[in-house]
């Protein structure tokens, strides 16, 4: 019995291995078998000499394109990669030269490096703005009839009149003693007042907040006064066209909006608080500088500056003329004196036209 044991833990030490290599070899076949069949996904879309460009690389340029339709990916894919490879050539020729190296070059690198981060600081500052509550939005658009359930589509004309302090007050008593606009544009002429003008169509919601509680009490043919830095600023109401937008129609652009202010307002808010908590000190001719600035922002919260009142929206189209307006936020300040509505007979323009109005409209849908 003690042989037949023996022998028996002889012959199992001896096909132990045997099993195993036998196990190993057959898993190993197996694998390759599999790697045959399916071939691991790669995310190398074309290697450039020795460099690989990335799949990710070529969504990160697309995600950058607004608008893109799925059926477009496809081909702008394929542009985007023939331009990677491009960027990829000229990259290692001008690593080649050493171009990384040039005293521009590595200034530009390092300026780009800190706009994206502290971009990025920003951005995930703001995102922790809370989104408004429904009865939030619902109180916006109560508190401003004049952007949704009184919206009016308006056709302004406007006149940019350079004159000096003491002449503007001369030009605003006869605009309001003429009988028409012909009428003061002859007083111009013939006193030799520089003027400029345009003709725009303008929905509610291009204008700026403040003066649009002004703009929704004028009555066609009816002309506003504002003083300007450069001397005078008329607009003249030529006709107008009511194009209310209801609640829910408006709910959307309201919730973005206000979302927006809380994030502007949180941003603003942290970066006062880390400007309180550093020690920032000016040298050389910018300790001045720095001192001018302070007392221009001091006086700018003394003295509220007037708006004009087709400029100051970032959103809104370009100025009919550059009246050069004292820059000021477009929901934020009003004129330091209410701006001078009077009666003028003119010719109404014609009524803006379909694809206007349909424009005006795009930013509430």
């Amino acid at each position: 019995m003690i042989r037949t044991s023996s022998r028996f833990h002889r012959l199992t030490a001896v096909g132990r291995p045997s099993v195993l290599i036998v196990a190993a070899m057959t898993l190993a076949l197996a694998a390759c078998s599999d790697s045959k069949k399916e071939k691991p996904a790669t995310q190398t879309a074309a290697r450039v000499n020795k460099e690989e460009i990335t799949v990710h690389q070529i969504n990160y340029v697309l995600s950058q394109q607004r608008g893109l339709a799925p059926a477009q990916a496809a081909s702008a894919g394929q542009q985007v990669l023939e331009r990677l490879i491009d960027q990829e050539l000229a990259l290692q020729k001008a690593a080649e030269q050493k171009l990384d190296r040039d005293p521009r070059v590595t200034q530009q690198i390092e300026a780009a490096r800190r706009e994206i981060i502290s971009r990025a600081y920003v951005e995930r500052i703001g995102a922790g703005a809370p989104k408004p509550s429904p009865e939030e939005i619902k109180k916006y658009y109560d508190e401003h009839p004049a952007l949704f359930k009184e919206r009016r589509i308006y056709t302004i004309q406007e006149l940019a009149i350079q004159a000096p302090p003491e002449q503007v007050e001369q030009v605003r008593a006869k605009l309001m003693a003429s009988k028409n606009v012909n009428e003061f544009v002859d007083f111009l002429k013939a006193n030799n007042i520089k003027f400029g003008g345009g003709q725009a169509v303008r929905p509610a919601e291009q204008l700026p907040l403040a003066a649009l509680p002004a703009f929704s009490r004028m009555k066609d043919g009816q002309t506003m006064f504002n003083k300007t830095p450069a001397g005078a600023q008329v607009i003249i109401l030529a006709g107008s066209r009511s194009q209310p937008v209801d609640e829910e129609k408006a709910r959307p652009a309201i919730e973005q909006f206000l979302l927006n202010e809380r994030k502007r307002r949180v941003v603003e808010d942290d970066l006062k608080a880390l400007r309180a908590a550093a020690k920032v000190e000016y040298v050389g001719d910018y300790v001045k500088n720095a001192e001018d600035k302070a007392a221009a922002d001091k006086a700018a919260l003394e003295v509220k500056p007037s708006v004009s009142v087709l400029t100051g929206d970032p959103g809104a189209s370009a100025p009919l003329v550059d009246t050069k307006p004292a820059a000021v936020s477009p929901l934020v300040g009003t004129p330091a004196s209410g701006p001078e509505i009077a009666s003028v007979p003119i010719k109404p323009a014609s009524a803006p036209s379909g694809k206007a109005l349909d424009e005006g409209l795009k930013g509430l849908k």
